[in-house]
């Protein structure tokens, strides 16, 4: 198993182009089965997620080729029903699947995903949504069986904007007649990125970001061409990155509309930002300030997904800062690691406070999921001494080559295997 080696103390400074979106990639794979014909998806991240993504159409009986960062799908040929239970556990995301799969064949077999363990995540939302659109679920020890031959458009109202409830919704609903209707819908934008590449194939859907989302059934949908939104969380990990090293950072390929929340407490740290068409300049002080709150909410708000690389680069910051999580109950996971480094954080609950110190300590770790161990490589640059963070197989399921990009902009990390 991988390991990354970090010598803290390199202020990281230089230009970066930022890969494509592990959270909008996913679905979009999923619903290239929707159509018997080929689908070529440009920039694709070399991801884990997306490799068992892959196994997982493939296993279906699509053929998928990759050329570089484009992934060309033909789903033309007859398809299963069904996911095993190996590749079905090997990420959270592969629950979206079902909705594509009904929509496909009419029905379907899953079992439980898999995936990060922060805490309970549970499918009821995507359970009850297809069941008031006539599908019928059959809930056993191992799968889930379920049968849209019964099914029909109609009103939806999710008690929380959920996102893979809302993907789910809208892959199945494409090819049903009449008109679906999404109430409180998430609005993230990789939810508006799934929308725009449905649209593409022929879908008709309307109101991808705002809360109310129209999908009108269309009887077939086709083949396209797509590039896949820039990563918004990547991103952020790499302006955290400069920001707790007292850097300078340039990411290009981005969408900063994306990021309001994300940059505006780069600024309440001290941090000056320059925004472009394209690009986020950061340049960050000698140290950064603490930051009095923050929490977790769903899009636009401030993502759980990032909580992890704040709590980490507020470690160092000059002052208490204090963190609550809303979204994710085992997110604050690594918490005890970042304290292996010598940061003080005190969790009670969902909030934790976090009395910032000038020098973390490098130290032995492991990552304890995807985000979490993104923030221990945040930790690890302002840390004096050397980290090695073990576990890196979580990381790599959302960032590709994490030690590529570090060392292009003057980060001493290395990887050993």
């Amino acid at each position: 198993m991988s390991k990354l080696e970090i010598t803290g103390g390199k202020r990281i400074r230089g230009i970066i182009d930022m890969h494509g979106a592990k959270n909008a990639v996913l679905p979009i794979l999923a619903a290239t089965i929707l159509t018997k014909g080929v689908s070529v998806i440009h920039n694709c991240p070399k991801l884990k997620d997306v490799n068992v993504t892959v196994d997982i159409l493939r296993f279906l009986g699509a053929s998928v080729r990759r050329e570089e960062h484009t992934l060309i799908i033909d789903s033309s040929g007859d398809l299963k029903s069904d996911i095993p239970e190996n590749l079905m556990h090997e990420l959270r995301s592969s629950i979206v699947f079902m909705g594509a799969i009904l929509a496909r064949c009419k029905k379907a077999r899953i079992s439980s995903p898999g995936g990060c363990e922060l805490g309970p995540r549970p499918i009821d939302l995507h359970i009850s949504s297809l069941r008031q659109l006539g599908v019928s679920v059959l809930e056993t020890e191992d799968y889930l069986e379920c049968d849209s031959k019964n099914s029909a458009s109609g009103e939806i109202v999710l008690s929380f904007p959920s996102v893979g409830a809302t993907e789910n919704i809208m892959l199945f609903s494409c090819l049903m007649s009449g008109v679906t209707i999404i109430r409180n819908a998430a609005k993230e934008p990789e939810i508006v990125d799934l929308a725009n590449f449905l649209n593409k194939m022929g879908a008709r859907i309307c109101g991808a970001g705002t809360d109310e989302i129209y999908i009108e059934g269309v009887e077939t949908l086709n083949g396209t061409e797509y590039s896949i939104m820039p990563d918004r969380i990547a991103t952020v990990t790499y302006l955290c990155c400069a920001a707790v090293t007292g850097g300078e950072i340039e990411i290009r390929r981005v969408n900063p509309n994306d990021l309001e929340a994300c940059l505006e407490c780069f600024i309440r740290c001290g941090c000056r930002i320059g925004i472009g068409k394209d690009r986020i300049f950061l340049r960050a002080p000698q140290r950064l300030k603490a930051i009095d709150f923050i929490e977790t909410k769903p899009y636009p708000s401030f993502p759980t997904d990032a909580q992890s690389l704040f709590l980490a680069m507020l470690a160092t910051a000059d002052g208490k800062s204090i963190i609550r999580e809303n979204i994710f109950k085992n997110r604050f996971n690594v918490a005890e690691a970042l304290k292996e480094m010598g940061a003080d954080i005190t969790v009670s609950q969902q909030t934790a406070l976090i009395r910032g110190k000038k020098r973390l300590k490098g130290a032995n770790v492991s990552a304890p999921d995807l985000r979490g161990g993104a923030g221990l490589c945040i930790a690890a640059l302002a840390a004096n001494g050397v980290t090695q963070i073990d576990k890196v197989c979580y990381i790599d399921r959302g960032y590709e080559e994490i030690e590529t990009y570090l060392q292009r902009l003057g980060a001493k990390v290395t990887r050993l295997d």
